[in-house]
């Protein structure tokens, strides 16, 4: 196995003192693994279930803990991957010092990045791997290390217990113990060079090389792991009668929820590599992966997510190869061509358009299935969270999510909406990715993950492939101002400092100026102290449940939260009058629908 990272006897033994775990028997199941499977849903509880067969041969009950929990506390996955810098053959670069120009401005000698007054990040980063991945790294090194924090300290958030924290970060580490072979070279060098500036505050998680490698990860694991409605993206594509110039004309969210304070510094970067065509994409400090973006030969690649069944290992990330698609394909078949060398280990839709095609593509990857959704004699190409191409019509998991998830429907709106439009401007285009209510126009509340504005976007993205412009969205959401950039400007001959075009700018949401959007903002806030009072059986005052109720009156979960926080405090008559409300209103999924009329049913039976 290699060298492998060891816990020592003293570490088990003051775990299982903390869990109070007796040695006088052998439980069913161990406590001190309840938490973690928990967060980490059933697939992971099914890997430790296969791990009990180890354990029957255990002749006490330390050591029956120790074989069960064996696989999360082995890190040779860890040492291999260091290991692998030593595939790393420019390593001996040096690159200029930092130059800082102001709080906001700095260059590495052709290479910059600049805040905008939207408040955008633009960088412009040129060379080899490694080049491309210590510029990088220096450039936005605050960026990259405020990111490592909000990330650290939101799974601190959500598992405070550190007995699971350390259980997590040893899963972690046997999970991904492989990724390293997956990601071609040249993407492991860059990542290689950026983890450089990472943080120090986290080696104790992962040395910085292979912490940097792991988060590409995140986003395939996040939402494989919990299966969470926070990469609920929305996508379309429209082009030929369907534009003003016949052109393609593309529009995406990217519906990736992290924290507020994660979607705050976005970076718009511009790479042009050594190899490959210079491209454009939408980031974050520490991502040299692509999550939406465009090349300098029209191809434009954006990703969302599906289905997913989680495998016992880590391999390619889903942003690497849209990276790979996005730095050497110029064409769909050249990206389908890719995309088939690559094994990713969750489902996702890679939507594809081509300037040179004139069209749009999905390509459908998974763990055991491969296809390519197209759309024949036609002008448009949408795309939520289901596939729909062959290889996926008798998935049994794809359908199920088909019927039990907001995919179909918020597909069904986009439709509705484009369908509205004789041809597709993009203004017309910004306005669908805006757009808050539901099919025909219904008010389904602020928030409502059914609507293609779900008020928790990343960022919203527009694409002209043939023009080679494209449009970032501002916080809040998508809610800002749409920046334009050209790429035959940026990379068309000397780089200016100030990359976007002004002119282009496509103004904010009114909505940002309404009462509407205060009261929504106001209701977060109160969303969260209703969801604490809940879960620590607090007191909440009828004052802050009216304003909770008035703020957002079309929204199912405040009447949702509201009937919960009654019924915990037995005041069943109020939780039955709010379940019935919610049932009344548009519930994002076919699961909460079931939840609602389950609590509904026990609150009238508590009630006589």
């Amino acid at each position: 196995m290699g060298n492998i990272e060891t816990i020592s006897i003293d570490q088990i033994e003051n775990i299982l003192k903390e869990k109070s775990l007796k040695n006088h028997h052998k439980p069913k199941f161990p406590d001190i693994l309840i938490e973690l499977v928990a967060f980490i849903d059933v697939n992971l509880f099914m890997l430790l279930k296969k791990i009990r067969v180890i354990c029957k041969k255990a002749t006490s009950p330390n050591l029956y803990y120790l074989a069960l929990t064996l696989p999360l506390l082995i890190s040779c996955g860890v040492s291999r991957t260091i290991k692998d810098i030593a595939l790393v053959t420019e390593k001996n670069i040096s690159i200029p010092e930092r130059i800082q120009i102001s709080d906001s401005s700095f260059s590495i000698g052709s290479s910059f990045i600049s805040k905008n007054k939207q408040g955008l990040w633009e960088m412009y980063v040129e060379g080899t791997p490694l080049e491309i991945g210590m510029i990088t790294g220096s450039l936005t090194q605050e960026l990259y290390q405020n990111q490592e924090a909000i990330f650290f300290s939101k799974i601190e958030e959500i598992i405070p217990s550190k007995t699971s924290q350390f259980l997590l970060r040893k899963f972690l580490a046997w999970y991904n113990r492989k990724m390293y072979q997956y990601i071609p070279q040249e993407y492991k060098t860059e990542i290689y060079g950026v983890s450089h500036f990472a943080s120090a505050n986290y080696n104790y998680i992962a040395p910085p090389y292979v912490r940097a490698l792991y988060l590409h990860g995140a986003h395939d694991i996040g939402h494989a792991l919990q299966d969470l409605a926070l990469v609920g993206c929305s996508s379309f594509a429209v082009w030929g009668t369907k534009t003003e110039d016949g052109g393609l004309l593309v529009g995406r969210n990217f519906d990736f929820y992290a924290g507020d304070d994660f979607s705050q510094e976005k970076i718009v970067a511009f790479i042009k590599p050594t190899n490959g065509h210079p491209f454009m994409s939408v980031t974050w400090g520490g991502m040299i992966g692509v999550v939406s973006g465009m090349n300098t030969q029209g191809l434009t690649v954006t990703i969302n997510a599906g289905k997913s069944k989680i495998p016992l290992v880590a391999k390619t990330p889903i942003s690497v190869v849209a990276r790979e698609i996005l730095q050497y394909a110029s064409t769909i078949d050249e990206a389908v061509a890719i995309a088939k060398q690559r094994e990713v280990f969750v489902s996702e839709a890679i939507f594809i358009s081509s300037a040179k095609d004139n069209k749009a593509a999905i390509i459908e990857v998974s763990p055991k299935h491969f296809g390519v959704y197209e759309v024949p004699n036609s002008t448009q190409l949408i795309c939520t969270n289901h596939f729909m191409s062959k290889p996926y019509l008798e998935d049994k998991r794809n359908n199920k999510h088909i019927i039990q998830s907001h995919s179909a429907y918020r597909f069904q709106r986009m439709e509705e909406l484009i369908s509205a439009k004789k041809k597709i401007t993009p203004n017309d285009a910004v306005a669908v990715l805006r757009n808050k209510e539901g099919l025909q126009d219904q008010s389904i509340g602020y928030g409502n993950e059914k609507a293609l504005n779900q008020l928790l976007a990343h960022h919203g993205i527009v694409f002209q492939p043939e023009k080679l412009l494209v449009w970032v969205s501002s916080n809040p959401y998508q809610l800002g101002e749409f920046v334009a950039y050209d790429l035959s400007h940026v990379f068309g001959g000397m780089v200016k400092e100030n990359l976007s075009e002004k002119d282009l700018t496509i103004m904010k949401d009114p909505f940002l100026n309404t009462q509407a959007y205060a009261n929504y903002e106001a209701n977060r806030i109160l969303e969260k102290e209703i969801e604490i009072a809940i879960n620590e059986e607090a007191f909440i005052s009828e004052e802050k449940i009216s304003n909770f109720k008035n703020n957002n009156p079309d929204y199912w979960k405040t009447y949702y939260l509201t009937g919960l926080y009654y019924y915990n405090t037995r005041q069943y008559q109020k939780a039955i009058t709010d379940f019935e409300t919610a049932l009344q209103k548009e519930i994002t999924t076919l699961p909460n629908v079931e939840e609602c009329k389950k609590l509904l049913k026990k609150s009238k039976r508590k009630a006589r």
